[in-house]
């Protein structure tokens, strides 16, 4: 299997369970984010899906993937809104009693904050997973005590 075959499996799966871990998250908190309750709708339950959720996403998806993650990270939050929300749109799913369907230009602001969330927890994996940050790898970055030819900068004596 070439390099890029398995990176593209790879990237599939850390995106298929950053959707599972959205879609179980939602399940588990029992908060639609696409559903409107007045000023009741703003609990910390639904804070929890809106931040916690997304960035539990975000953190799987990146230490699945590996560096690059924070990149794919993006896509499990907003796959799932979107389809909640299309969901709720075509009747597939009927809101309960005494809540709304969010506009969309809200919904789409409600998106952009749980991708941002995601995004966080994406950056939090790939440091996880590389141990530090930055674009370097771990090698270029440190250096052992007495070498001095790794990132000495200076004219050499």
């Amino acid at each position: 299997m070439s390099p890029q075959t398995r990176r593209n499996i790879l990237g599939t799966i850390a995106v298929l369970a950053g959707c599972a871990v959205v879609y179980v998250g939602d399940w588990l908190v029992g908060v639609d984010l696409e559903l409107w309750w007045g000023l009741s709708t703003f609990t910390p339950v639904w804070m929890v899906a809106m931040f916690v959720v997304p960035l539990i996403s975000g953190l799987v998806c990146a230490m699945i993937f590996g560096l690059g993650g924070k990149w794919l990270c993006y896509f499990p939050p907003l796959i799932v809104r979107t389809v909640n929300y299309f969901a709720y749109v075509y009747e597939l799913k009927v809101p309960p009693p005494g809540a709304e369907l969010l506009f969309f230009p809200y919904w789409i602001m409600f998106v952009i904050l749980v991708v941002e969330a995601a995004a966080f927890g994406g950056v939090f994996g790939e440091i996880i997973v590389k141990k530090t940050y930055g674009r370097l790898p771990r090698e270029m970055v440190y250096r052992k005590a007495g070498d001095q030819s790794a990132g000495s900068g200076g004219q050499g004596g």
